[in-house]
């Protein structure tokens, strides 16, 4: 699979398929996924977003750049703590990906190796890309592998990655991220709900990469999970930039101060689905990233902002695209998260 990443950043274990499938609008592609059919089959349009909206990513970019790099930092000793210098990284695409690279930077700048870095795809309800996983063992020895993600929201991929490596002897199911404000895993860089901003866009910020896509007309059983290159998006694309800023402030890592989080996300979760009466909890998306990519690419219903934080900085993209979009902002007492986007459910409206 192409991308606009330097070759030696990441082997993104994708079959191309730019070309074989149409991008669908969100509200089209909402409907039919709330009509049965999964994500995977379908691919989202992708735009450039605003210059408004750019300006405030920029501004994100600009304030939390520290804090991600500290993130990362603490994420990147931890791993070489536990896993020492042979570990490969294998990032969850797409979100896990600019975060492998990092990561891997990170090591390559502190401790003077070069580890391998891997993408691959695992797709909630459908698991992981076993012919990428039968790649990888080939290669390496199982205990070698880690997965990498950006963050974890309520923890959905978290468990289909569990129940998929049940089959795999020897590889840990144990996903390092850099931000877990569910409260699921030891490996990460905080578990605070800080701003990454690669989570503000799409592509433009993740080499250019599709999303992965899985469908048997176009995917068969010998090929890797699919992605589209959108070269045309090249003079909108930031992912270099992105991975330089966050970077240039790994000489000024400091320690994140980390507050103890009591119970889980997943358990704040429910509790919504109970207040917005909501029966499908797939249709709540915790944390910055996530409430990001439901204004991003689905049909929003409201955004919820933990009440205290009405003017915090790193929540200033999720107003404006709220706005662009027309969707309200709900001031509500949320514990793990800072924020939550609510999909709209369409056989409702």
């Amino acid at each position: 699979m192409r991308s606009s990443y330097k070759e030696d950043d990441v082997i993104w274990l994708l079959k191309d398929i730019t070309g074989l499938v149409e991008p669908l609008p969100a509200e089209e592609r909402e409907r039919l996924i709330q009509s049965g059919r999964h994500y995977c089959e379908m691919l989202p349009l992708e735009y450039v977003p605003s210059a408004a909206y750019m300006e405030t990513y920029q501004e994100a970019l600009k304030h939390f750049a520290g804090p991600v790099a500290a993130a990362v930092g603490r994420l990147s000793d931890r791993i070489m703590e536990e896993r020492g210098s042979s570990v490969v990284l294998v990032s969850l695409a797409r979100a896990g990906t600019p975060v492998g690279i990092l990561i891997k930077h990170y090591i390559r700048k502190k401790y003077r190796i070069s580890v391998p870095h891997y993408s691959i795809s695992i797709i909630r309800g459908r698991g992981i890309d076993h012919n990428a996983m039968a790649f990888l063992l080939k290669k390496y020895s199982p205990r070698q592998l880690l997965f990498v993600d950006g963050w974890i929201g309520k923890g959905a991929i978290l468990g289909e990655l569990k129940k998929e490596m049940e089959v795999y002897k020897g590889v840990s199911p144990e996903l390092a991220v850099v931000a877990d404000p569910a409260n699921m895993t030891r490996l990460c860089g905080t578990h605070e709900d800080i701003l990454i901003p690669s989570s503000c866009l799409n592509s433009t910020v993740s080499g250019l990469v599709s999303r992965t896509f899985l469908r048997d007309d176009i995917i068969g059983p010998e090929d890797f999970h699919g992605a589209v290159y959108y070269g045309e998006l090249t003079e909108s694309d930031l992912s270099d930039d992105f991975i330089r800023t966050i970077e240039a402030e790994f000489d000024q890592v400091e320690g994140i101060e980390e507050k103890p989080i009591d119970g889980q996300g997943i358990d704040e979760v429910r509790e919504l689905a109970l207040q917005f009466g909501i029966r499908d909890i797939n249709l709540i998306k915790p944390g910055i990233g996530e409430a990001t990519r439901v204004l991003l690419r689905r049909i929003p219903w409201k955004v919820l902002i933990r009440k205290e934080l009405k003017n915090d900085p790193s929540l200033a993209h999720l107003i404006r695209l709220a706005e662009e979009k027309q969707v309200p902002v709900e001031y509500y007492p949320l514990r793990h998260y800072k924020a939550c986007g609510l999909i709209k459910k369409l056989a409702d409206t």
